[in-house]
């Protein structure tokens, strides 16, 4: 999904200005007139969405100051970057104070915006993974943290929510790399044991001859190797929750123990006299038929029916198709973040690629791609090119994926997301989730790429400014000037003051330059 920012200026052309810039960097703008409205949107329900606020500081009413007192204790990791035409020290001090990430002094360079709201972006996608790694680390996830919002995703988390509010064992069941592990966190995380220890075992990855060790201890000497006392897995999850990861690998003399520590609470380390107490929420998964397992032999009967109590069933990413965009941006951020890459985004078309695929090895698969696609890339956003591998087996894209040509996109207006047959690289400059040089958007023509202010100034002003002549010369800068400042003078009605002010030059400056380039001037 597209990041939202923000933009909150009581000075129409101003916000006009600062919502091309976003565009421009591949961003969704929401302009609002003033701190009032400012407040209200971001304490409405869309305001979860906003993931930077581009802020004036001075403003009628409800001023930039006080907004921002007002939103950092209620979202104090939403990213604010502050403008103003004031940029004293102690101004500078005062708004940081508040909890800005950045200041930027008016006039605003595109440059420079975009150079702070990439970073604002950065730190915070950092600062939310940090986060998130750190809730897992202590058991608080819950699912608010899953980025999940396809409706397949739906039973899952509300069985998940209402699994938590009791003790109940739960069997998640699902292909590899579908997620059970964060399922099974944020089950705990949203019950009465968050906060308690967590406890994963991979019960496929254990030496068979280590198994009952592992989880259930062992005492000091109790067989050759055994030089000290281990306290086994159900003892360290004592309190908290105990995630048996593929669980049909158990072997079925371990099965028998594992189905007695269920129903007495109590585990026989190896060697020990007397069992020892536990007090665990055990939650299993598995990619395997259990039921089938159990038909075979494989599995015992009565312990299936002990864990499967509660089955949550977890669709794969082929089933949940509209949880990739998401996905896909968050894998970006945290990971381009993470590698100090510039890539900021996907194109559409190469987007289209990864949902058409089907992702056998699911989330997990998608996040080792867009990992591999970063360290290829090297742009602003994600091509068809960068996924070499997918493009293959993708029909219509393989093509595609042998070129790699950012420069000028040269199309006629296209949809975001609209899934193209025959895809042109030449398209693939668009992005969703974040920025790059020349993002295409629903409705809009695309545009040649360039930084310049020149271009910048053409796509904010009816009128526009041309770099070139008729022939593709470049033109002279006497006759841009001149343009620009006669287009400036009429924007602003001849108040010479004003025209002086935005263009960033001095009054006398100004006329000094009108009189030389023989402009005529009817002053408001």
């Amino acid at each position: 999904m597209t990041q939202a920012i923000l933009i909150v200026d009581d000075d129409p052309a101003q916000r006009r200005i600062l919502e091309e810039v976003v565009k421009r960097d591949g961003y969704r703008a929401i302009p609002v007139e003033g701190g009032e409205a400012a407040l209200a949107y971001l304490e409405g329900p869309a305001g979860a969405d906003i993931a930077l606020v581009v802020l004036d500081l001075v403003m009628p009413g409800i001023d930039g100051m006080e907004v921002l007192k007002r939103v950092h204790p209620q979202k104090p990791n939403l990213p604010v970057i502050v403008l103003t035409a004031h940029g004293g020290i102690e101004t500078v001090v005062n708004v940081m104070r508040e909890g800005a990430s950045d200041f930027v002094v008016k006039p605003v360079s595109p440059e420079r915006l975009h150079v702070s709201m990439r970073n604002a972006l950065k730190v915070n996608a950092l600062t939310g993974e940090i986060t998130r790694l750190q809730k897992r680390q202590t058991g608080r996830l819950t699912f608010e943290d899953i980025i999940a919002p396809s409706a397949s995703m739906e039973p899952v988390i509300r069985l998940g929510k209402r699994a938590a509010q009791s003790n109940i064992p739960i069997l998640i069941e699902g292909e590899s790399g579908v997620g059970k592990e964060l399922i099974a966190a944020a089950i705990q995380g949203e019950g009465d044991r968050a906060g308690k220890p967590f406890v994963t075992v991979n019960c496929g990855a254990i030496p068979e001859n280590l198994v009952e060790s592992i989880l259930f201890g062992h005492e000091k000497g109790a067989f050759t190797g055994a030089a000290d006392k281990h306290a086994g897995k159900f003892q360290e999850a004592n309190g908290g929750t105990l995630f048996l990861d593929e669980i049909g690998e158990l072997p079925l003399d371990i099965q028998v123990k594992l189905l007695r520590a269920l129903q007495e609470g109590e585990v026989d380390p190896v060697g020990s006299k007397k069992p020892v107490k536990v007090d665990i929420r055990l939650i299993s998964a598995t990619n395997r038929d259990m039921l089938q397992m159990v038909k075979e032999g494989r599995f015992r009967e009565d312990l299936y029916y002990r864990l499967n109590v509660f089955p949550i069933h977890v669709p794969p990413l082929r089933q949940r198709k509209d949880d990739i965009p998401d996905l896909v941006a968050h894998f970006i951020r945290r990971l381009a973040a993470e590698e100090g890459k510039d890539v900021v985004g996907i194109s559409p078309t190469a987007l289209d690629m990864l949902k058409a695929y089907d992702w056998p090895g699911n989330v997990r698969q998608l996040e080792n791609t867009i990992f591999r696609a970063i360290v290829l890339c090297d742009g602003e956003a994600l091509q068809v090119s960068d996924f070499p591998q997918i493009a293959t087996m993708v029909e219509g894209y393989s093509d595609a994926a042998r070129l790699h040509d950012t420069s000028v996109v040269h199309s006629a207006p296209q949809e975001q997301h609209t899934p193209s047959p025959a895809p042109d690289p030449a398209r693939n400059t668009g992005m969703i989730g974040g920025a790059s040089e020349v993002p295409v958007y629903a409705g809009q023509a695309a545009q040649p790429q360039s930084n310049t202010l020149a271009d910048f100034a053409r796509s904010n002003f009816s009128d526009g400014i041309a770099i070139t002549d008729e022939a593709g010369n470049v033109r002279k800068l006497e006759d841009i000037e001149a343009e620009m400042i006669r287009l400036a003078i009429d924007k602003y009605k001849g108040h010479m003051t004003e025209v002086a002010r935005r263009l960033g030059i001095g009054r006398s400056t100004l006329y000094r330059k009108v009189r030389d380039l023989g402009l005529e001037v009817r002053e408001g």
